[in-house]
């Protein structure tokens, strides 16, 4: 199906790919995310994940000052000492990812070239690879893109059959999704990133790659591109979505359909009815979806098709059509798709169609909330355990949470 595109260009309001290393380090216990920027972005960092400040968090930052952003000073000199001072406190460090927080213009460091001399530097003992984590250059779910796309090339070659999952999970929904491919029949199932950041999966001509999440372009491509074969699907938010993914995989792999059908009908008439409570909540009320994460049009179509929601605008930052057409074929013909954002024009078609619910960043969250427009924090989709017909009442209870908190406030 081919849908009309509003495409827009001009301010956006987002958060930046340095956000997406909150996830990515609790995903790698013995990985390090080294934020190499300015005082300012190391600010972001500790606020995006202050939740996690006390619990001995596995990221840091090398902070540049004026005569390194200047090009007075030999940056890279500064890097290698914080980095051989870093390593002598946590000697536990496999994986460091050395995160650019701008342009290397920007900050007269190029850390493709810094990573290189560090590993040969520390020979083996721990792999040093770099990103871009850049505001500039990236939306906050690009960075975990960019973060599994560095590691691509240092995946061992190995042509025998394999399901590769991609993409960050919990653990817990990771588990029950191994578990089901099991009893699907397919036994050779391997994750990147995996939970261990030296435990890498092996990568070649009998690997097909399922992704967990719709923001991995890159890797997806950079996957192809050794060899690997990509399964197109929805993806597995809400009953209809996780079935069909499940089931394209099972396609992929030969599995005969009445065993699939087996296995997967009685975990979507759970689904169904962990959603049904919701779904009275939600059915009929309006949503408007701002661009932030490259999941808008996944949950528009199960807060559509599944909780009866009117959709009013979807809007992504981006539209990789190679990786979305599955849930395009999915949305109502009449939809309003918009890509990338003007975010004044944006706004004043949110206020004249007054919807029921905003999804949006959180930095517009709180002055739509005050004009009266009841908000849901797009980042908290990404924390939130909410893939897999386990998941969908959870999942639809985040959109009905912000319905009925507004609904029981009292406004003078």
């Amino acid at each position: 199906m081919l849908l009309e595109i509003l495409k827009e260009n001009g301010q956006r309001e987002v958060f930046c790919g340095l956000t997406s290393i909150v996830w990515l380090h609790r995903r790698m216990p013995d990985a390090f995310f080294l934020v190499v920027g300015s005082r300012t972005c190391a600010h972001l960092v500790q606020s995006a994940a202050g939740v996690m400040i006390f619990a001995e968090p596995r990221f840091g930052t090398a902070i540049l000052g004026e005569r390194d952003l200047a090009g007075l000073a030999d940056a890279n000199e500064e890097l290698d000492r914080v980095v051989g001072d870093l390593l002598a406190r946590r000697p536990e460090i496999r994986t460091l990812f050395l995160v650019g927080s701008c342009p290397s213009e920007v900050i007269k460091l190029d850390l493709a070239k810094a990573a290189e001399r560090l590993s040969t530097r520390l020979q083996g003992s721990v792999r040093v690879v770099n990103y871009s984590g850049s505001g500039i250059e990236t939306t906050f779910t690009q960075g975990e893109d960019n973060a599994l796309t560095a590691l691509v090339p240092f995946l061992p070659r190995n042509d025998e059959a394999q399901l590769l999952l991609v993409g960050t999970l919990a653990d817990g929904v990771e588990e029950r999704f191994l578990t089901l491919f099991e009893r699907l029949g397919i036994t050779k199932v391997a994750s990147l990133p995996p939970r261990r950041s030296t435990d890498l999966p092996s990568l070649g001509s009998g690997t097909k790659v399922l992704l967990a999440q719709p923001f991995l372009g890159a890797t997806a491509r950079a996957l192809q591109a050794r060899g690997a074969q990509l399964i197109s699907s929805p993806y597995p938010l809400g009953v209809e979505g996780s079935s069909l993914w499940f089931e394209a995989a099972a396609t992929a792999f030969g599995i005969d359909t009445a065993h699939t059908a087996s296995v997967l009908n009685p975990l979507k008439e759970r689904g169904r009815a962990a959603v049904a409570p919701h779904r009275l909540e939600l059915e009929g009320k309006r949503l408007f979806l701002l661009p932030d994460s490259q999941m808008e049009l996944a949950l528009g179509r199960f807060l559509h098709r599944e909780c009866g929601m009117e959709l009013v605008e979807v809007g992504t930052p981006y539209l990789d059509r190679a990786l979305q057409q599955p849930e395009l074929d999915l949305l109502p013909a009449n939809l309003n798709l918009s890509e990338g954002q003007h975010l004044e024009k944006q706004l004043d078609r949110v206020r004249a169609a007054k919807p029921d619910l905003v999804v949006c960043g959180m930095g517009l969250a709180n002055p739509l909330e005050a004009e009266g427009i009841a908000t849901k924090w797009s980042i908290e989709l990404v924390f939130s355990p909410i893939h897999g017909c386990d998941q969908a009442g959870d999942l639809a209870e985040l959109f009905a949470r912000p319905l009925r908190r507004r609904a029981a406030l009292a406004f003078n």
